[in-house]
């Protein structure tokens, strides 16, 4: 019989706390500043810090595992003009570490939850996402409402497992509004009759009201998530590859070099525009082996607001040499 070790916990609130103190003791900043850089409220700011100095969490944390992926962060902000960057100590391993991703998403939701800083969120989906909302604890909405970005079904109409939308309304109680339709049309011009129907048009427009997308980067081969989970057929993935895509972001692929490939399969999805994301704050949720590659290419382009990674692969992404210019992100500054 073979005994499996059983992952490691983390104190979720003790590593916030570290970080908190790594802002506020060595980072110079005030406790309202840290407040906006972790989205939480002042007053959890406050107590973020005494806990950090009453548990002597500043010594262990602070000088030691933490500081090394605030660096990362800090490293990966200026190399790829982001606004927002969290790096995660792995505590998994393997080519996707989803538990570490996943504890790291489950309190990045937590927090934006409590803070009420978007009204409306648009979500899309994948494994990462999904096994950060299962982490998330019960917690109010208060007031957020969430939406779904891309349609939750398979090529046959089957319900996805990676479908987010349905697990936050359990865990929020949150109004969170559903595209039934699947991630890929038939055709483009399916596309075009699904969109225009009641209700899923109404999805569609408030997607596009949403102030915040969190979304996952794909990797394009034969055993990607959309490939896997039945989104698309292997033609599909076939003429894809034959772009020279490696990455995937809502339903738009993109090469290496970071550059939007629009081909008849993104025609299909049902997901947003590309001028969609191009006007929208984007957090991506994302690391392992596998999707390094794909997320180097997703950062390149410049779409995204923020990352969060895991320290193994964000290590990666810094000794690769960043695809434009730091501190621009499409060209203008960064938003704050």
């Amino acid at each position: 019989m073979t005994l499996h070790q059983p992952a490691p916990q983390v104190d979720e609130e003790a590593a916030l706390a570290a970080r908190a103190a790594w802002l506020h003791f060595a980072g110079g900043k005030t406790q309202g500043e840290v407040a906006e850089l972790l989205g939480v409220q002042s007053t959890k700011a406050h107590r973020l810090i005494a806990r950090a100095r009453a548990d002597g969490l500043i010594r262990v944390f602070v000088e030691g595992p933490i500081s090394g992926c605030i660096a990362l962060e800090e490293k990966l902000k200026a190399d790829y003009g982001l606004a927002f960057c969290e790096v995660v100590p792995n505590i998994d391993e393997g080519s996707l570490p989803l538990r570490t991703l996943g504890m790291a998403g489950a309190r990045y939701l937590r927090n934006l939850i409590e803070s009420a800083k978007y009204r409306m969120i648009g979500m899309g989906h994948g494994r990462t996402l999904a096994t950060a909302v299962d982490l998330m604890p019960s917690v109010a909405a208060n007031g957020t409402r969430f939406v779904s970005l891309l349609g939750g079904l398979t090529r046959r109409f089957a319900a996805s497992p990676f479908d987010v939308i349905h697990r936050l309304a359990e865990r929020t109680a949150a109004e969170a509004y559903v595209m039934p339709v699947p991630f890929f049309a038939n055709t483009e011009k399916d596309r075009q009759v699904l969109e225009a129907q009641y209700g899923v048009s109404d999805v569609i427009a408030m997607a596009k009201e949403a102030e915040l997308y969190i979304a996952g980067i794909g990797e394009v081969d034969r055993k990607s998530f959309i490939a896997t989970a039945g989104m698309v057929d292997e033609e599909d993935v076939e003429e894809v590859m034959k772009t020279g895509a490696c990455a995937e972001l809502l339903g738009h692929f993109f090469n290496e070099h970071g550059e939007h490939l629009p081909n008849s399969v993104s025609a299909r999805a049902m997901a947003p525009r590309f001028a969609d994301l191009k006007s929208h704050r984007i957090v991506a949720l994302a690391g392992g082996t596998s999707k390094t590659r794909a997320i180097r290419a997703i950062l390149a382009h410049g779409l995204l607001f923020g990352l969060i990674t895991d320290e193994a692969t964000a290590k990666r992404l810094v000794s690769l040499k960043p695809g434009r210019e730091p501190g621009k992100k499409n060209g203008k500054p960064a938003p704050g």
